[in-house]
């Protein structure tokens, strides 16, 4: 692949607000490209520094214009594209500042899609599964203009963690009594 035809490309894509692409995506950008030839072109653009290479299968355009601060965000979008997921537990709790200590670097989600922990350069994305149907997972989040992803509400954030059953001594003794009316929430079946 021409490097000029590429660097074309990704400018088109960004120019569209896509910066973050799979493998699959690249393919469909480039379709003239066989894939052990798209796989040469990939390592060489990595190489370049025209792509970042942010997870297995997952790159970045590092020149876009349509990133925002909320790259790791998006990244965890396309890592989990065609499942839902929201940012919860330590994240958001550290958000809305019931938990002590800031998780650095790090993006708590639940996903429809697979659990799993992703090393990025942007940051550590860690996905729990969840099998709660879509529109209950509506419900327990909120959208924030411009930002990739839902995120849980307060309420929604702590039955997580409780759910999870992992670092529940973090959450502030001020939550103390939130986190009791979300047991006594869990226990009815309305979160």
């Amino acid at each position: 692949m021409n490097r000029i035809f590429a660097l074309n490309k990704l400018i088109a894509l960004d120019q569209v607000g896509v910066y973050v692409l799979t493998k699959t995506d690249l393919a469909k950008a480039f379709p003239h490209e066989k894939e052990k030839a798209l796989e040469k072109s990939l390592q060489r653009l990595v190489a370049d520094g025209v792509l970042q290479r942010v997870a297995r299968g997952v790159y970045l355009n590092p020149m876009a214009r349509s990133k925002k601060g909320w790259v790791i965000e998006d990244i965890a979008a396309v890592l989990r594209r065609g499942h839902y997921s929201y940012l919860t537990m330590e994240s958001m709790l550290s958000e809305y500042g019931l938990i002590s200590q800031v998780p650095i670097s790090r993006l708590t989600l639940m996903t429809t899609g697979a659990s799993g922990l992703h090393e990025t350069p942007y940051g550590t994305i860690e996905f729990t599964h969840t099998k709660r149907q879509t529109a209950e997972l509506i419900r327990r989040t909120v959208s924030h203009k411009g930002r990739p992803l839902r995120v849980a509400t307060k309420e929604a954030a702590i039955a997580d963690l409780l759910r999870v059953g992992r670092n529940t001594n973090m959450l502030d003794r001020g939550a103390m009594k939130e986190l009791n009316e979300v047991c006594d929430h869990e226990r009815r079946g309305r979160f």
